[in-house]
């Protein structure tokens, strides 16, 4: 019986109101039938919430009669797009009535009543724009969060509000950019936002995004006498020679925002569903759940690094635009003259490396060759170990060849 899953650890509050919703249903498909009804009794819709990172409208509760689905949640997208999910994946707003019964009805499923990723643990939903906050009569800075066909998810500079841009056409932006807009139209349609409008010019201004820089860990002192540079009897390497002399070295982790995520439990990391979709053929969805990610939060280095992946082999030139993103939002966590050690061991710097890569391989395929070189040398000497294979990159632009993966 679902009754008895999960009932033994948690709050007797909790218990009180499963029994209270249950008072009267017998097995699993009744008990959920009950559930629904309560939600419908209790709860205000609509109400606002969190869906992997990403801002969205509960519309209504409901329950089709699969039991093995359980109660669902009709969810509307900022851009007005809706979709149906579990309802026990929904992240609501800590202390509301909606969270106490969705806590009632997770529990009573025998799951973590409350989710990790609990509003008043996460970045708090974005307020949207209104009328006074766009000039008509002149063009208007946004910045893009979100890209989904003609349809960019914007925040407007220096203040945390947001609106979606309807364009005639489609537009190659990425989020983190921020774009030059001559509005034509202004409305809103189920309560959000929209501007309409051709898009001018866009740039990578990355301390106008207002960001929060990434936090740096210590994690005790790299000492290059410890490090493995090959068997006794083999030369040193020419780019290994000046780390090596330039002695020990702090090292670091870097936070990794990852919207969504719930530290125990790995099956809930967006990103590796982003990649499952991509190679199960559902590439559109895959796209999307980068983007939610980013309009969560801009700062989701790994973000930036897989959609620059999923353009790489037929656009470098729109991969390099994510890439440097990601990359340029690290550098604002590091600093000026950062020159400590990032490990490729410590997994929360993997996303900046990733971006870093990613974006010597694009300057080198578009024949910067030396923007190139730049690249790889300082991805040596933040992480000597090399996991990523920069020596051999490195080895062969200084031949004046094309790096290919």
């Amino acid at each position: 019986m679902a009754t008895d899953r999960g009932r033994g650890k948690e709050s007797p509050e909790l218990d009180r109101l499963i029994d209270e919703i249950i008072v009267d249903a017998y097995g699993d498909d009744e008990q959920l039938w009950a559930f629904r009804q309560a939600f419908e009794d209790n709860v205000a819709m609509p109400a606002e919430a969190f869906v992997v990172g990403e801002p969205v409208t509960v519309m209504r509760i409901d329950y089709d009669g699969n039991e093995r689905r359980g109660l669902t949640a009709r969810c509307r997208r900022e851009a007005g797009s809706e979709q149906v999910i579990a309802a026990c994946d929904l992240i609501l707003h800590e202390g509301s009535t909606a969270a106490r019964y969705l806590a009632a009805y997770r529990k009573w499923l025998g799951i973590e009543p409350h989710p990790q990723g609990s509003l008043s643990k996460t970045r708090r939903r974005p307020q949207k724009a209104t009328e006074n906050d766009i000039d008509m009569m002149r063009d208007v800075e946004l910045i893009a969060v979100a890209v989904k066909g003609n349809a960019v998810s914007c925040r407007l500079p220096g203040k945390d509000r947001v609106i979606t841009i309807r364009t005639t056409r489609l537009w190659d932006l990425v989020p983190g950019e921020i774009v030059n807009v001559a509005p034509r139209k202004q409305w809103r349609y189920g309560g959000h936002p929209y501007l309409s409008g051709e898009i001018e010019a866009w740039r990578l201004d990355i301390p106008a995004l207002g960001l929060i820089p990434l936090k740096l860990k210590e994690r005790g002192m790299w000492d290059p006498k410890d490090h493995y540079w090959g068997e006794p009897d083999e030369p040193i390497e020419e780019w290994a020679k000046p780390i090596m002399s330039r002695g020990p070295r702090l090292e670091y982790e870097m936070e990794q925002v990852l919207p969504g995520e719930d530290p125990d439990d790995p099956d809930t990391d967006p990103i590796l569903e982003a990649v499952e979709r991509k190679e199960t053929g559902d590439s559109l969805g895959a796209h999307r759940m980068l983007m939610s990610l980013l309009a969560a939060d801009l700062r989701c280095l790994d973000a930036h690094a897989h959609l620059g992946n999923f353009a790489f082999d037929h656009s470098p030139e729109k991969a390099i635009r994510h890439y440097e993103v990601g990359v340029r939002i690290g550098e604002l966590s590091l600093g000026d003259g950062f020159n400590s050690v990032l490990h490729w061991g410590h997994i929360h710097n993997r996303p900046f490396l990733r971006c870093m890569h990613g974006y010597g391989l694009c300057l080198s395929r578009l024949g910067r060759h030396k923007e190139a070189e730049k690249v790889f040398t300082r991805m040596l000497w933040l992480n000597p170990s090399d996991n990523q294979g920069a020596r051999f990159l490195l080895g062969d632009l200084r031949q004046r060849k094309i790096c290919h993966e």
